[in-house]
């Protein structure tokens, strides 16, 4: 505790640009729905929320689960070394007094594809920004309200009131991340909103073929072409529906002359089918397929998945937060943030038998690597943190292979060539 309240003073809320007070303050907001989650904020019309919630549910909780760490790479941008930071605690452990680090990456995710684009705020600093560097103490996720030149008016929550806030902050300072499938599900006409509409169109068929109108014509006995006669016929009008009412079953009765035509009756129309297939083309073009959704997707669809959809998302986040959260002789010092899939988990266990083999074998990764990859806990053997192939026999360093002595009957036959 003492070492949060350290940190608690040596604080700098960029929400309300001042350092943080040194005692927590009471809580004295509720609310039924949480706030600090920005895309529950998200205001969107039914069917197109309808039409986003399980995509945009199935991509963020995918991307969510690749970590995104704080690492140091060489000149070829390979990796080196992990680095245990204050950002890479908030990415991997803690964002903020509400959300984990998997739970922020969701939310910027999800705020991504649903906005277009989303905002990394550093809401809590180890010093001013503005008088040089700083450590990130707490990040949430923000909406865009204006775009200007150089800065950007942001909706984000701020957890001292309990409430969003909307305040404009320099674009150096924050991470702006753009929706990489933006021409797809943002852009005005695109495929999501053309099967948005149909859909719309769709709603208010269904809804008048269920609307509880009769919709007849009645063929009265004589010609409506003067006044009386029109005035006659409304007159008879207002009796059947005066009948239909009152009759508890909804029955009424026709003169012997007068006839009735339906009008209500189902029209064929290519309506289902359009939707159907802006909802196959939308799914396509997102590199989603019905297997993915199911869970059945063979290891190419869950390849090419990822490549064509959560690989382009997460690189997104990862670079837009190089420039804001580095300086620049940390970033020619090679510090980045870097987002790394877990190959295993992705692999069934025929396929991830055999590669964890491979790999140990060919001395790519030892041993404790391949059972932390697959969750076992490691082994205490030494040799299995030996980078070495295992199917070689073992030999002592700077000592080489001793040859095999000859036997008794080689001494024998040398002795009779001399």
């Amino acid at each position: 505790m003492a070492s949060f309240m350290t940190r608690l003073k040596a604080s700098y809320d960029v929400l309300t640009n001042k350092a943080s007070p040194t005692a927590i303050p009471t809580e004295d907001r509720v609310t039924s729905y949480g706030p600090s989650i920005s895309r529950g904020n998200i205001g969107y019309n039914t069917s197109k929320t309808s039409v986003l919630a399980p995509i945009v549910a199935r991509i963020s909780v995918d991307a969510a689960q690749i970590p995104m760490r704080h690492v140091i790479v060489d000149s070829n941008d390979l990796l080196m070394e992990y680095r245990r930071t204050e950002l890479d605690d908030r990415l991997t452990k803690q964002a903020n007094i509400d959300q984990t680090g998997r739970a922020f990456i969701q939310d910027a995710v999800e705020t991504m594809l649903f906005e277009g684009a989303c905002v990394l705020v550093p809401v809590e600093v180890s010093s001013n920004p503005r008088t040089g560097t700083y450590d990130i103490l707490s990040l949430r996720v923000g909406t865009v309200r204006q775009w200007f030149n150089r800065s950007v008016e942001v909706s984000v929550y701020n957890e001292k009131t309990g409430d969003r806030q909307e305040i404009t902050l320099p674009k150096e300072f924050v991470a702006i991340a753009y929706n990489p499938l933006y021409s797809v599900m943002n852009r005005t006409n695109s495929t999501l909103e053309r099967l948005v509409n149909r859909l719309g169109i769709l709603d208010v068929a269904d809804g008048k073929i269920l609307s509880p109108s009769l919709d007849l014509l009645i063929q009265l006995p004589y010609t409506l072409k003067n006044e009386r006669r029109q005035a006659e016929a409304a007159r008879r009008l207002e009796v059947l529906q005066e009948q239909l009412e009152d009759s508890k079953y909804g029955i009424a009765y026709l003169d012997a002359t007068e006839r009735v035509t339906q009008l209500n009756r189902p029209v064929t129309n290519t309506l289902i089918e359009t939707v159907t297939s802006l909802n196959e083309t939308l799914h396509s073009q997102l590199g989603l397929t019905p297997s993915i959704f199911a869970g059945t997707a063979s290891p190419e669809e869950i390849v090419m998945y990822n490549n064509r959809t959560i690989l382009p998302i997460t690189r997104a986040l990862t670079e837009a937060m190089l420039n804001p959260f580095f300086t620049r002789t940390a970033i020619s010092q090679g510090h980045r943030v870097m987002a790394y899939p877990d190959l295993f988990k992705m692999a069934p266990l025929s396929v991830l038998a055999d590669a964890g083999d491979k790999l140990t074998r060919n001395e790519i990764m030892t041993g404790n690597e391949v059972r932390a990859a697959v969750g076992l806990l490691p082994s205490k053997d030494p040799e299995a943190d030996a980078l070495r192939n295992k199917n070689l026999n073992k030999t002592e360093p700077g000592v080489a292979p001793s040859a095999e002595e000859p036997v008794e009957e080689d001494l024998k036959e040398k002795e009779e060539d001399a």
